[in-house]
């Protein structure tokens, strides 16, 4: 008996690693969807997005029967206001993505990625007040001192890396505090958005300035699957993270930029000096010292459940 449920419980990891695997896989490479936009400005790709994304996972969700969880959160006063807030940092965040990655700039987009778990450790640590251990402190310095080097050597701040990061763990901060499944919490950040997008595509239409009156079918199609693009990695998320412990997906998470980073590099030839891999060099020490200070911090709680499991016990 217990080993069909060990074998169960292996299965479904297996399973959970495989769709976290092909989430953060998908979000890698999305630096080549957006490139294949890059004739349409970013306002304009981000308004096609917000309402593309809207249509896309509202279409899921009543095949889903989901809207009436729509419904109950927008009761609630506590979760508009986060709602609202999630939606402000994620617009953010997604216009300077999409301008960083069209306008050269996806190593120091990667680099933005690679900073924010230990953004949201910050983030922890002045927002909701809590302690960090000796590992976490240094980690943060490291990552500070990759971000000094690349400072000081090219003489300018690597806003875009700093904004992204910024933007997205108070996006994930706000996204914690709502406690919506992912999906519900993007069809309502895009519900609230969309008459905003919808309100900007007609504008730039009736005035003429639109930017699809220039672009090829091919590139109308390309863009009409912005929302396939944004919600289904979600999704995958979403399936992956029910089925494997945080710490996977705290390993998992760490492909993506990665990818971006390479993609940058090695297909648009974007820089990448040896001052870049002095400064990347500190940020992954750093993501190394937090990775291991949660393994260590779960090892501890495992071990303190397992000694109060065995007091009862006796």
């Amino acid at each position: 008996m217990n080993k069909r449920i060990n074998a169960s419980k292996d299965k479904n990891s297996i399973i959970g690693v495989f769709y976290g695997a092909i989430a953060f896989t998908a979000w890698g490479f999305l630096p080549i969807y957006w490139k294949l936009l890059d004739q349409i400005p970013a306002d304009e790709i981000l308004a096609h997005r917000i309402f593309w994304s809207f249509l896309y996972v509202g279409g899921i969700l009543l095949f889903k029967n989901g809207i009436g969880t729509l419904k109950e959160t927008l009761k609630d006063r506590g979760k508009v206001r986060n709602v609202l807030l999630c939606a402000f940092f994620i617009t953010i965040n997604w216009g300077l993505y999409i301008w960083a990655v069209n306008s050269g700039n996806i190593v120091q987009s990667s680099m933005g990625y690679y900073i924010n778990p230990l953004m949201m450790v910050l983030l922890g640590m002045t927002v909701l007040k809590e302690r960090l251990n000796v590992l976490q402190y240094i980690s943060i310095g490291f990552a500070a001192v990759g971000v000094a080097i690349i400072t000081i050597q090219f003489g300018s701040f690597p806003w875009v890396a700093l904004l992204l990061a910024a933007t997205f763990a108070l996006y994930g901060l706000f996204k914690k505090l709502l406690k919506a499944e992912s999906l519900v919490g993007l069809a309502l950040e895009t519900t609230i958005l969309v008459p905003l997008a919808l309100g900007y595509i007609l504008y730039k239409l009736i005035s003429g300035q639109s930017a699809l009156y220039t672009v090829s079918l091919h590139t109308l199609i390309i863009l009409a699957f912005a929302g396939v693009a944004t919600a289904t990695p979600l999704l995958w998320y979403a399936m992956g993270s029910a089925r494997v412990k945080l710490s996977t997906i705290g390993f998992l998470q760490y492909i993506s930029p990665t990818i971006s980073l390479f993609i940058g590099v090695f297909v648009y030839g974007e820089k990448f000096t040896s001052t870049h891999l002095l400064s990347f060099s500190f940020i992954w020490i750093g993501l190394i010292i937090y990775s291991f200070s949660n393994m260590e911090a779960i090892r501890r709680s495992r071990n303190s459940r397992q000694d109060i499991a065995q007091v009862k016990e006796g």
